[in-house]
């Protein structure tokens, strides 16, 4: 039998709920709980109340999604403030 596709949308977080959910408001008007993607805690993307998401979800359950891809501001694409510090940054 052949995995089913999966749906991607566009959303807006509207809040950060405990256990590393998110309320998602879809461009369709739907809100949707929403957990991050493994790669996205792997790589330490960090999600916000207000930033623009996509969210894949099953064809069988459209209350509950997985946050994919976080998409970059219009604002922090100008050129970033020089590090102080000198040539490494200290973690």
């Amino acid at each position: 039998m052949a995995k089913e596709e999966l749906m991607q949308f566009d959303g807006l977080v509207l809040e950060i709920l405990p256990d590393a959910r998110y309320r998602v408001q879809l461009d369709q008007g739907h809100e949707i709980v929403a957990y991050t993607a493994g790669k996205m805690k792997k790589n330490r993307i960090k999600t916000l109340a207000g930033d623009r998401v996509t969210v894949e979800m099953s064809p069988y359950d459209l209350e509950k999604g997985r946050l994919v891809f976080r998409h970059k501001d219009e604002r922090s694409s100008g050129p970033r403030p020089p590090m102080r510090g000198g040539q490494f940054r200290r973690r």
